[in-house]
């Protein structure tokens, strides 16, 4: 569960492959105090004792080639214990504390100007921060500004009254299935309207389905999180008991019809185009017709179905199960969506849950998810504001030749494999030129003049968001597709490669220490925000990146035998992480996670490849006892770093296409010779994949 007071909405953007989960969805725009030209940051390209590798970190104790994710943050680890507040604690949780703490002073500067010209960007951004914070109005408005929404439902009579509800684009609230614009997979230049799974509450269909202790655990937490919401709507003890049984019936059947996180993953199972009339035929109770002409999409003549067996079940539920516990669902998960935006009593209840679930100790600080709320619904007016004081136009110019040095060297790289064909890495080299790289903000700012914002209320402040991001999806369908939009928010500690975009994206967040510092040296910053580099770059050529081609149209241009000789290699890499075990009877599952680690081995080979073009690893000069390629390594190591807590382990585990932080350290070398050579590793020790069972793919 998100502690937030965002609304969590089904929307259908193009899918993201991050470098970590939980990217928050903005955007955002960016004025330099101080020319481009004229803002100058010295680069270290030798290094200097003591910057780039914080070598107290080090554990001594442990010898590097034994495990290296130990050796490179031990100590840390040690002197670093999860605040009670965090799931999990490490170099992502810091540097995002650090941007935080920049937002925090900015937003609170904002909410404190009442001079600020009314419809303007600090208008908004003030007001809304504002109004989150306000927990006085909060409580004293309690259920004033839901319940006409909670009377919509309430309404409601029969069959096609629950239909002319999912149909209305202003409610919130997950519904039987998600609905929107986005790209057409096949042809990345025009959108196309696009339905999929969805509805459930908990994170995936095993969560509903599975029948270990710890899955129950969840489960009859999760019940009495319902039980009590709906008593604090005004429910008595046996009734709010009985409507949450009901919507937990309602979303286990349709977690039954779902794909699991795996099948997900895969593009081409997950598109099926068929003419609108097949679809209505199709799924004749969704009311598809109402459903378009509502959304302003009558006109649309194709629908992308992403999982059709699923919207077959929730046409189904919609005829076959009664109208008074679908009113208890859409009850449900209106309060849900909005839980952090209301009294008190409601987050206290949210939060009693997420505990069970992620491990957490105690709630955020108010102001954290005041800070969430306006960055997930205000992003590019924030950070238009943000990045005027915490990002320089030297830093993204640095960050620029970074990925055009990695560029070249994946180039180098694909010429030289020895197991593909010349017409594979002609149509692999047009997609690596053809990478569209953003870097920091965007070019092209989103307009909020239709949203408008006040310190009134909090909740409306999120319902005005949440119809003005809808308005905006799908107002999309029709135009020609906006290749300067954004999946992040300046302040993002992530990055992200969309296929259909074919591009890379590396928000203002993370380029900064200690995945890029311009007074380290060049190791440090190749280790660190090369590998960064290089992993969105090889998300273009991963298992399912590769099936998509240099225009984002999912196409396979891959030989017969080029394709089955790199699925051979990359399930050699799925093997290993499955043997991957971080807590007893739980293991890391490589087909769940095969993206990102062939992502996080190839973006390292790749930035290792660019490094060893560098002045300091031509020289080798040592620094601190550790040469040139010894640092490249340990700041990788270093940028992974974290502790976690065994629930929040377990979560991501279960849903996460990424790896725990230790294993995507120790995955990638234990394939790399380059490694092994840099540390005197051997045949046997546990950092050395035997030659047989070693993954080379780049």
């Amino acid at each position: 569960m998100h502690q937030s007071f965002f609304v969590r909405r089904a929307a259908l953007s193009a899918a993201l492959l991050a470098l970590v989960a939980g990217a928050a969805q903005a955007q955002t725009k960016i004025k330099t105090k101080s020319s481009a030209g004229k803002e100058k940051i010295t680069v270290s390209t030798t290094g200097q004792s003591g910057v780039g590798v914080t070598l107290a970190n080090l554990d001594r104790s442990v010898a590097p080639c034994d495990d290296f994710f130990r050796f490179a943050n031990g100590n840390w680890m040690k002197n670093n214990p999860i605040p009670a507040s965090e799931t999990g604690w490490g170099s992502f949780n810091q540097l995002r504390d650090r941007n935080r703490g920049v937002a925090r002073r900015i937003l609170e500067k904002a909410a404190a100007d009442r001079t600020a010209k009314p419809g303007s960007n600090m208008q908004k951004v003030g007001d809304f921060y504002a109004a989150a914070m306000d927990s006085v109005a909060v409580e004293k408005a309690g259920l004033k500004y839901l319940q006409p929404r909670l009377n919509q439902i309430s309404a409601i009579q029969d069959v096609a009254g629950v239909q002319a509800y999912l149909a209305n684009p202003k409610n919130i609230g997950k519904g039987w299935y998600g609905f929107g614009v986005g790209q057409d997979g096949k042809n990345s230049s025009v959108y196309a309207v696009q339905l999929r799974q969805g509805g459930l509450t908990l994170p995936n269909r095993d969560y509903y389905l599975k029948e270990d202790a710890r899955s129950k655990t969840i489960r009859a937490a999760y019940r009495t999180y319902q039980t009590n919401l709906f008593k604090l709507l005004g429910d008595d003890q046996a009734t709010a008991e009985k409507n949450a049984d009901a919507v937990t019936r309602l979303e286990t059947r349709m977690a039954k019809a779902s794909r699991d996180p795996v099948a997900l993953r895969d593009r081409e199972s997950n598109y099926n185009k068929m003419s609108v009339d097949k679809a209505i035929a199709d799924y004749p109770n969704l009311n598809l017709p109402l459903r378009l002409k509502e959304s302003g999409l009558s006109g649309a003549k194709e629908i992308i179905v992403g999982q059709p067996d699923y919207l077959k079940e929730a046409s189904a539920m919609l005829k076959e199960e009664p109208v008074a516990d679908q009113k208890q669902y859409l009850r449900w998960h209106l309060v849900e969506s909005v839980v952090s935006a209301l009294p008190k009593a409601f987050v206290d209840e949210e939060f009693r849950f997420s505990k069970v679930v992620s491990g957490a100790k105690q709630p955020q600080p108010r102001w954290r998810r005041a800070f969430a709320a306006t960055d997930g619904s205000l992003g590019e007016a924030f950070g238009q504001i943000y990045v005027d004081e915490d990002f320089s136009p030297a830093a993204k110019a640095r960050a620029k030749q970074l990925v055009e040095n990695l560029r070249v060297a994946y180039a180098e790289r694909i010429q030289a494999t020895d197991w593909m064909s010349a017409a594979t890495k002609a149509e692999a080299l047009k997609k690596l030129n053809a990478f569209v790289v953003k870097i920091g903000y965007p070019d092209k700012w989103k307009d909020y003049s239709k949203l408008s914002v006040s310190r009134e209320s909090a909740l409306n402040n999120l319902f005005a968001a949440a119809d003005w991001g809808t308005q905006d999806n799908l107002s999309k369908f029709g135009q020609p597709v906006d290749r300067s939009v954004w999946g992040m928010t300046p302040p993002t500690v992530n990055a992200y490669y969309s296929p259909s975009l074919n591009e890379i994206v590396f928000p203002a967040g993370i380029l900064q220490a200690p995945f890029y510092d311009p007074k380290a040296d060049d190791a440090v910053n190749y280790g660190g925000i090369g590998a960064v580099i290089g992993h969105e770059m090889t998300h273009g050529f991963d298992d399912q990146g590769r099936k998509v081609d240099s225009q984002g149209n999912l196409r396979d241009w891959w030989t017969k035998e080029d394709g089955e000789k790199f699925m051979a290699k990359a399930d050699v890499v799925g093997k290993q992480f499955d043997a991957f075990s971080p807590l007893d009877s739980v293991h890391v599952n490589g087909k769940l996670t095969m993206g990102e680690n062939l992502a996080d081995l190839g973006g390292l080979t790749i930035a290792y490849a660019a490094f060893m073009k560098t002045p300091q690893a031509k020289a080798g000069k040592p620094i601190d006892g550790f040469t040139p390629e010894q640092r490249f390594f340990l700041n990788f190591a270093q940028i992974w770093r974290i502790n976690q807590r065994p629930e929040a382990m377990r979560q991501q585990v279960q849903t996460d296409p990424h790896s725990p932080g230790q294993y995507r350290t120790i995955g990638p070398l234990q394939n790399m010779p380059e490694f092994h050579k840099a540390f005197s590793c051997k045949d046997g020790d546990k950092m050395v994949r035997s030659s047989a069972d070693r993954a080379k793919i780049w």
